[in-house]
Parts: structure tokens; sequence; C-alpha cells
């Protein structure tokens, strides 16, 4: 096996550059709708769905779809 040896002039690598914000998602149903639903708001009112339930676990997936057709018609 052949050993790798660094070069001792060679220059440093560049810094990574900045990631770009990334730009809010919309639901996609939504989009095929024609409205636009972002996925911050389905997660807030999904989240107070959550909350009125007292917090209990195992339900995220009726919080999540609630909020989506809860939004949906409300834009329509």
């Amino acid at each position: 096996m052949a050993k790798s040896v660094k070069k001792s002039g060679a220059a440093p690598k560049a810094a990574a550059k900045p990631r770009k914000p990334a730009a809010k998602k919309t639901v996609a149903s939504a989009k095929a709708n024609g409205s636009s639903i972002s996925h911050d708001q389905v997660a807030q009112l999904a989240h107070r769905f959550w909350t009125e339930r007292g917090h209990a676990h195992g339900h995220h997936q009726e919080d999540w779809f609630r909020a989506e057709q809860a939004l949906r018609a409300k834009a329509s």
C-alpha cells in the first residue's frame, strides 16, 4: 500500500462559502390548488392543535393533516 504524502508547499483550502437561507417551502398540495400555504404556517397550526390536545404524543400526523385542511379551507 502506498502512503499519501502531504505537499509542504500546497496552499490551504479556501473557506467554505456561507449558505443562503432556505426559501420557505410551500405545501405541494396547496400549490396544485393555486394557493400558497407555507410549511411554517402548517407547522405553527399543527403545534397549536397539539397544545390544545394537552401535548399528547402519537397524533402528530393527524394534527398536520388537520392543519393543512384548515389552511386550505381558509385560503379558498
